[in-house]
């Protein structure tokens, strides 16, 4: 050790309450730090596992693949764990009520497949053999057949085909397709094989797998793994989540992907630019507020340093040291209170982000997951991190005034005038502060006059800490009102859904339910299928370049979802966009729609984006209806009711595979 830096340490330990106070401003901002960090780290971790316990954890599935891909995949040294199920084919749901999911998907699973795609039992058993079945309960909630165990269910099972392709769950269903034995000229045909009779065993969760736009719900039974079954689908979970796109873009053959998104998303690793960038952005400002503030913060401590030490620092310059020692002599103090105060601010900050936990963890399981528990999740990295943002602070609120102290002239430092000049008139005061101020004031005001920098300082650090709260307070409005139109909310407790049922009936029985025990709040819509004649010219540029438009007008059948809802929701939403009751009430009122569509961006990151499907408003549409909508009722016994498909009363929620728009209210001659 040199004797610049044994000075120091001497300096350090003859004033012990600075140095003690310093070392606690610096074990604070190190908490801060560590606790946004590993707080940071535990809610990734829980959104990970609450996706792995809901969809799986696998990371890229291939579609049609036969046993001996499975088996290559599974010696790869790439990869961790491999699952397939077989795809045996589909078959008609008889007296089904919902016109997107016609089918029943029949999947074979053998018993390592389950430990990949959680399969969730509501009541019976797994199926012990390919005479036996897995029914998930939305069959009945989504597609208005109710099955039970013990069940005998009569199938004849085949494939999907559409112009000599076969097509799969992730081939959304149209209202063109047909089931015949035999394929007529277009269309999408079901070539059906022969009858079997399966037993149902067990009820089940909607299978996560299964996409929403899914044609068939998905029926389990056993497949005994071998090579019988050429037509897999294969899940694979990679050792290193991140290489899962250039693992997926080297496989050799013409397979068919799907990366499971929902939760590669969490690891920040889908092609979500906007999620991505919020995940990563929100961390890095709250540290970034957290480390402008301990800045100031430490800066004013090494400052006070610095202003005992100047006659010090003179006297070595005068005897040849360089201002360069001096400055390392002082980074050097800066480095013996980061090890004095970032340990201890480290463990500080864990016990302490445990303790939030345990008090938030309930909350997360309110809106979230609630069978994943939201717990403390210590990560190496994340405290390297801390510790080397907090190690920076320091040196950066050392060096300021280090560099300012070795650059003051020698005989300035010895007689120490460089922080203190007074000139004529410098401390004078007027006669009308005097009488405002009094005494005390007058003496606060000239001390403040006799030393400016100092007090611009604290003037600033006051400053600052008035502009991190407003702009955290801020940044956490905006965060929650975009998270509220992000999200589809559901204020409601319980929805009764209702099909074919007749009008006088449906309203009798709300009547029932709205004047129920416990329900205080009550509201009721309909959902009808249309089309609309649209003439391509009214969509916007980049609608019509995705969906392969030319450049002539031309008039095309878009499918449309109406919302009908009760008057005062509806008045309470046009009031809250800030429209006029009058111009959107009546059968000829404007309709408000939600009408984007997605568009990917190939040419640069393959990266995709919401577009307007339409070029402006006031767009004229001719509406057709397709078939009769089921009434949905809503009913609150805490939180309150409202729609089902909306953050607030009457919104519209937007396309996710079609393009086509969903619109409130009723049928109009106008589109806004």
């Amino acid at each position: 050790m040199n004797i610049f830096n044994k000075v120091t340490l001497q300096s350090m330990k003859k004033s012990r309450t600075r140095t003690i106070v310093t070392v606690i401003g610096v074990a604070l901002s190190a908490a801060m730090i560590t606790a946004v960090s590993t707080f940071a780290v535990s809610l990734q971790n829980y959104m990970v596992n609450g996706a792995i316990q809901k969809y799986g954890g696998w990371h890229v599935e291939f579609l049609g693949v036969p046993p001996s891909f499975v088996r290559e995949q599974a010696a790869d040294s790439r990869v961790a764990d491999t699952a397939a199920f077989e795809e045996i084919g589909y078959a008609v749901l008889e007296g089904g009520k919902n016109p997107d999911k016609p089918y029943l998907f029949l999947a074979g699973f053998s018993p390592d497949t389950y430990a990949s795609l959680p399969v969730n039992l509501i009541s019976g058993r797994l199926p012990e053999n390919s005479g036996e079945i897995l029914i998930p309960a939305h069959v009945a909630a989504n597609g208005g057949v109710g099955y039970r165990v013990g069940d005998r269910l009569t199938l004849q099972v085949g494939n999907r085909r559409k112009g000599g392709a076969v097509l799969g769950q992730h081939d959304p269903y149209s209202p063109e397709e047909t089931l015949a034995e035999a394929e007529p000229a277009g269309g999408d045909t079901m070539a059906l094989g022969a009858e079997k009779t399966y037993t149902v065993v067990g009820i089940c969760e909607r299978p996560g797998f299964e996409e929403s736009t899914a044609p068939g719900y998905t029926v389990i039974t056993r497949w005994d793994g071998t090579d019988t079954g050429d037509n897999l689908s294969a899940f694979v979970t990679l050792k290193q989540p991140r290489q899962v796109r250039s693992y997926a873009d080297g496989m050799p053959g013409s397979y068919a992907r799907v990366f499971n998104d929902d939760v590669l998303r969490f690891m920040g690793l889908s092609d979500d630019a906007i999620f991505n960038g919020l995940l990563y952005s929100v961390v890095g400002i709250l540290v970034a507020l957290i480390m402008v503030g301990s800045i100031f913060l430490i800066y004013n401590s090494f400052t006070i340093s610095l202003n005992d030490r100047v006659r010090q620092f003179g006297i070595l310059l005068s005897v040849g040291a360089t201002r360069k020692q001096l400055q390392n002599s002082v980074l050097f103090e800066g480095i013996c209170i980061g090890a004095l105060g970032i340990p201890i601010g480290i463990l500080v900050g864990i016990p302490g982000i445990k303790l939030v936990l345990s008090l938030v963890s309930a909350n997360f399981g309110n809106i979230m997951y609630d069978t994943v528990p939201l717990t403390l999740k210590v990560s190496v990295p994340a405290l390297a991190a801390a510790a080397a943002v907090s190690m920076a602070t320091i040196l950066i609120s050392a060096y300021i005034p280090a560099r300012k102290a070795a650059g003051a002239p020698v005989m300035e430092c010895i007689r120490q005038t460089g922080e203190v000049r007074l000139n004529a008139g410098t401390v004078k005061t007027s006669k009308l502060a005097a009488r405002l101020l009094g005494l005390e004031g007058t003496l606060a005001l000239k001390n403040f006059k006799r030393n400016r920098r100092r007090y611009r300082s604290i003037v600033l650090s006051l400053t600052l800490s008035v502009v991190l709260l407003v702009t955290a307070s801020t940044f956490s409005s905006h965060l929650k009102r975009a998270a509220e139109g992000a999200v589809m909310d559901s204020d409601y407790d319980i929805c009764f859904c209702a099909r074919d049922m007749d009008e006088g009936e449906l309203f009798a029985l709300y009547d029932k339910l709205r004047t129920a025990d416990g329900v205080y709040e009550s509201s009721y819509q309909a959902v009808s299928a249309y089309t609309a004649s649209v003439n391509t010219e009214d969509f916007s540029e980049g609608y019509r370049e995705s969906a392969g438009y030319g450049p002539g007008g031309e008039v095309v059948e878009l499918p449309m979802d109406v919302q009908f809802i009760e008057d005062k929701l509806y008045w309470n939403f046009i009031e809250s966009l800030g429209l006029s009751r009058e111009e959107f009430t009546g059968p000829d009122a404007p309709l408000i729609a939600v009408a984007k569509a997605k568009k990917a961006d190939e040419e640069e990151t393959g990266k995709s984006s919401l577009i307007n499907m339409f070029a402006g408003a006031g767009i004229s549409l001719s509406l057709k209806p397709v078939m009769d909508g089921g009434a949905e009722m809503g009913g609150g016994a805490e939180t309150g009711a409202g729609p089902e498909m909306g953050g607030e009363p009457g919104t519209s929620v937007g396309p996710q595979t079609d393009g086509a728009p969903e619109v409130d209210r009723r049928p109009g001659a106008g589109l806004e």
